[in-house]
């Protein structure tokens, strides 16, 4: 997916990593509209979801999903996010996040999406990306419909 943003720069991204507690998912549950957009996204992305498990269901709620699940011990997300963006290639990388976790992984994204939503956002994180939305379902659909991300970030 290629995006050209006027007077920003041409964005190629092929990978959308996401967290999943707080971010596609609300205590451990994702919404049926965000699996309809994960769905869409995976013809054009390889999605991936990091996560360190806070509900242990991860793995179960996203069966039949389009995408491939990482998790790892709870005193090393933020570490183990950054070195896994950097393994899938961060240029070419979309982040969303909303957690202090999700620093290092946003920090590290060609493009990196805050998530204020319901069980809000570590404002640290909101400094570092590129892009703060109300919903993952906005985030998403940045890149479905690209142009609501060149009007956020055109110069």
């Amino acid at each position: 997916m290629i995006i050209e943003i006027p007077g920003y720069r041409t964005l190629e991204i092929n990978k959308l990593v996401l967290d999943y507690n707080g971010t596609i998912a609300i205590d451990g549950d994702i919404l049926e509209s965000v699996k309809e957009r994960l769905r869409i996204l995976a013809a054009d992305l390889d999605i991936y979801v990091l996560t360190a498990d806070t509900h242990g269901t991860a793995r179960q709620k996203c069966a039949g999903l389009p995408v491939t699940i990482m998790t790892f011990p709870g005193d090393s997300v933020m570490y183990e996010k950054e070195r896994i963006i950097r393994d899938l290639g961060a240029e070419v990388s979309m982040a969303v996040g909303n957690g202090r976790n999700d620093v290092l992984m946003c920090r590290e994204a060609v493009l990196s999406v805050a998530i204020a939503g319901r069980e809000g956002a570590f404002s640290g994180l909101i400094a570092e990306t590129d892009v703060t939305v109300c919903t993952v379902e906005d985030a998403l659909d940045l890149l479905i419909k690209p142009k609501r991300l060149i009007a956020t970030l055109r110069g």
